[in-house]
């Protein structure tokens, strides 16, 4: 099954939810939206694929040539982890200089928080801020579903994934790279958008792909204007999508509607890792009317374009105060 949302031309405000079926979009019976089904979980979803197929023929919906389709869901959250130690060994040379992977990075799998708010669609302009090493990341997200959990085991993490959907964490990596040496983020370098899309191909339909250690093991490559930058197997993460779940559930709750991104994919995933292994900005930053284009072999093509870069308000450089312990002054009397 492929869940997807979608506008139509003429109808402003009006969001359409539910199934692609062949080259058509058909709403959910009932009224249901995105997130009503994903609390429901596959069963759910099933259920409803049965009883259009029931009630309408193969002329149900519209053509989906017709609309444009949105990011699948409106996230709870969105984690993302950093689960390809290829990329970790890359990106790092683009840092420092040096090229390594901490003793950490193998222990757990780390993750950072990242803005629902700035979520994008299919073939949306994202708008950056003013930058110089813009770059994109290219990702596959599990989306969860049902009751979702705290302290999942693997296996009860792996049974609450809805489904998958490709995902695009965008950078502007010279903003990051200041922000990160204070110990903290990535925060203004990542959180003006991340795209999603094209729909959320459900967790039945890719079981099949799973390898033997519960990898998904499909290939994902990405272009930018066409030209091939990267490619790699899914199944080349650090751990199982379940166990990123896990993890994500320790002591805390995962939900229906959360998205959790596995990192960037090794070999060209993004551009700062080939910089890293380059020692040189080539390919060069992504720039206004490039085209990105990243495709996953049993998921879909996700198409991004890079919008003009939005001026943001000056901000004063930190105050060096006294750091003194008693009062100076009596304060105002006058609210300010």
């Amino acid at each position: 099954m492929r869940i997807a949302r979608w506008s139509v031309a003429g109808q402003p405000g009006v969001v359409g939810e539910g199934f692609v079926t062949g080259s058509r979009v058909v709403e959910f019976p009932r009224g249901l939206t995105v997130a009503a089904v994903l609390r429901g979980g596959l069963g759910l979803a099933a259920e409803l694929q049965a009883e259009l197929a029931a009630q309408q023929g193969d002329d149900a919906g519209r053509p989906l040539a017709e609309v444009q389709l949105l990011a699948p869901l409106v996230p709870a959250s969105i984690r993302d982890f950093v689960a390809f130690e290829e990329h970790v060994e890359g990106v790092s040379a683009s840092v420092d200089g040096k090229s390594e992977v901490v003793t950490e990075w193998y222990e757990a799998p780390t993750f950072y928080f990242t803005n629902p708010h700035t979520v994008l669609g299919p073939e949306a302009a994202v708008s950056p801020p003013i930058c110089e090493r813009l770059d994109f990341e290219l990702e596959v997200a599990a989306v969860i579903g049902g009751a979702g959990g705290s302290n999942l085991t693997p296996g009860e993490a792996h049974s609450v994934i809805f489904g998958y959907t490709v995902m695009n964490d965008w950078s502007a990596r010279d903003l990051q790279s200041r922000e990160m040496k204070v110990r903290l983020g990535p925060a203004k370098g990542k959180d003006f958008g991340t795209s999603l899309g094209p729909w959320i191909v459900t967790a039945d339909e890719l079981e099949p792909s799973l390898d033997g250690d519960g990898f998904l093991a499909v290939h994902a490559e990405v272009r930018v204007n066409d030209e091939l930058i990267g490619e790699d197997l899914v199944s080349n993460m650090g751990w199982p999508f379940g166990e990123l779940v896990a993890y994500a559930s320790r002591n805390s709750l995962v939900v229906a509607g959360d998205v959790l991104g596995s990192g960037t994919t090794g070999n060209g995933g993004c551009l700062a890792e080939l910089w890293g292994r380059r020692g040189e900005l080539t390919p060069p930053p992504l720039g206004e009317g490039d085209v990105v284009r990243m495709s996953v072999e049993g998921i879909g093509e996700l198409v991004s374009v890079v919008g003009p870069a939005v001026p943001a308000p000056s901000l004063s450089r930190a105050r060096e105060r006294t750091r003194a312990r008693t009062r100076s002054a009596e304060p105002s009397a006058e609210p300010r």
